[in-house]
């Protein structure tokens, strides 16, 4: 049975747990604008010298999202427990991949991503040795279709995903992720290596976890709890996140059960 905390709030149960992997967008900040009271949170855990990870599924370095949060009004003293899944793909990319060629899947402002081995980048698919998917083309943001006629002759090719996620929603507004074009891909034959949330190289990648209670905090059933359930992390979902409409309408036990994860706790924001 999953336990609501909005009255007792997560200091009702901090105590518990040596670690918390916590979302960022969704749960910290719409896209746009920090939420104050997850902001409170972060600042009782330092408080409490509690270890925490500011865990996203961004397909960027984790350089490139602190300087977007220090824009926003973070403090350094948060910003410094971010990691990214793209700094994940970043260090495999660089070791493995460090000299082949790729046809990057993403909008300009993912560029960061592939600065240090710019110069292996097609203009051409066919050109390419592999695929590097960080989103959707500006001028393709919603046409998954267009994906399926580009990707069709290359399923042979392996495809880095740097970002799992299927959708966001940036403020008011849902988004397509790197994730839904991925799962075209897998849909048509072809194989992708995924970095970030659910996938354990992100978690293992950001922290020593060896040995420590975790609780993981999202809003994302797919990604955020699924992460948590695969490796035996108790989990908090955010139900104004992704997924309010279903839960609003189905209850979140039913939700769940649909989405075959396991909801220790539920807040419907991120509140101390």
């Amino acid at each position: 049975m999953t336990k609501n905390l909005d009255y007792e709030g997560l200091k009702s149960i901090a105590d518990n747990y040596d670690l918390f992997y916590i979302d960022l967008w969704g749960v910290v900040h719409n896209g746009i604008n920090l939420h104050k009271q997850a902001i409170r949170v972060l600042e009782e855990l330092e408080k409490m010298e509690k270890k925490f990870v500011l865990l996203t599924n961004a397909p960027r370095p984790t350089s490139i999202v602190t300087r977007q949060l220090e824009k926003m009004g973070m403090k350094k003293i948060l910003r410094d427990h971010v990691f990214t899944s793209g700094q994940a793909a970043l260090l495999f990319l660089t070791k493995n991949y460090r000299k082949k060629f790729f046809f990057h899947i993403g909008p300009p402002k993912d560029f960061d991503l592939f600065n240090d081995f710019k110069e292996f980048k097609q203009n051409e698919i066919k050109k390419s040795e592999y695929l590097l998917c960080s989103g959707l083309f500006e001028n393709h943001f919603e046409d998954l279709s267009y994906y399926k006629n580009l990707l069709e002759q290359h399923t042979n090719k392996k495809m880095i995903c740097t970002n799992p996620d299927l959708i966001v929603d940036k403020g008011d507004t849902r988004e397509l992720c790197a994730g839904s074009v991925a799962m075209v891909f897998e849909k048509m034959g072809g194989e992708v290596v995924y970095f970030g949330k659910p996938h354990q190289e992100v978690y293992d990648l950001s922290i020593d976890n060896n040995n420590k209670k975790i609780l993981a905090i999202g809003d994302n059933l797919n990604t955020d709890i699924k992460g948590a359930n695969l490796l035996n992390y108790d989990s908090l979902l955010i139900s104004n996140g992704i997924h309010r409409n279903e839960i609003k309408i189905e209850g979140i036990q039913k939700v769940s059960k649909e989405y075959e994860v396991i909801v220790n706790f539920v807040q419907s924001d991120l509140k101390w």
